[in-house]
């Protein structure tokens, strides 16, 4: 299965870029996967104005340009659907098997995703209902689906 990943911003932390190389390789023995990071307009102030609102749209069309063809989409947001470990392994699995095409996830900036991105995707996912520093988002995702595979493929990781 294809994974890519497409995160606004980069992760900037060694240790944090360390456990994503970890994941990354973890998954690459059985799947093609990929983070790819597009650039930040999202120097937002605590209050949004249309400006703000323009530079969410321009990150929209980034990474509509980057991902090309997705067979499923999937956009973080913290009001998505909150799925178990087990939840999520059943959902891969079942676009694994049905040849759904690449999947693709997209961390927003820290505004969140706009309203075009959280619109065109098929799921819209939260990791959980606390909130994360930005830059941990990709490692827990990625950590999820290496879980998420470990079940599926009943590899002694999970729990």
């Amino acid at each position: 299965m294809h994974i890519r990943i497409f995160l606004i911003g980069k992760v900037r932390e060694p240790y944090i870029r360390e456990g994503i190389s970890i994941y990354l390789l973890r998954l690459s023995v059985s799947h093609r996967i990929n983070l790819i990071e597009l650039p930040d307009d999202s120097k937002f102030d605590n209050n949004p104005s249309a400006k703000d609102e323009q530079k969410r749209g321009l990150e929209a069309i980034r990474f509509m340009e980057r991902s090309g063809p997705a067979g499923t989409l999937f956009a973080l947001d913290a009001g998505g659907e909150l799925w178990t470990s087990e939840e999520l392994a059943s959902r891969l699995q079942k676009l694994e098997l049905g040849g759904e095409g690449p999947l693709a996830f997209l961390i927003g900036g820290s505004r969140g995703l706009s309203p075009q991105v959280l619109a065109r995707a098929d799921r819209v996912l939260s990791l959980s209902p606390m909130t994360f520093p930005h830059q941990l988002v990709p490692l827990i995702l990625l950590e999820q689906i290496y879980r998420a595979d470990c079940i599926n493929r009943k590899i002694p990781y999970h729990k």
